[in-house]
């Protein structure tokens, strides 16, 4: 049997993260937060943290080429 990248598991519950830029991340939960990177949702199921991205992450571009 196959075994799954925890990054890449749809049963993996998961933090939002979100970097100085305004870019968003779905994150393991069980792994530690990448320095420059803070969690503004979760944990809850991978699905539920992209619903939560659709609706919040309207612009991917990063903040500094937003104001430009």
């Amino acid at each position: 049997m196959e075994q799954l990248n925890p990054f890449d598991d749809p049963l993996q519950d998961c933090l939002v993260l979100r970097n100085q830029q305004s870019q968003y991340s779905l994150w393991p939960d069980f792994s530690p937060v990448p320095r420059g990177w803070a969690p503004v949702f979760g944990p809850a199921p991978r699905a539920e943290c992209g619903r939560w991205l659709e609706t919040h992450w309207t612009d991917m571009r990063p903040a500094a080429l937003r104001g430009a």
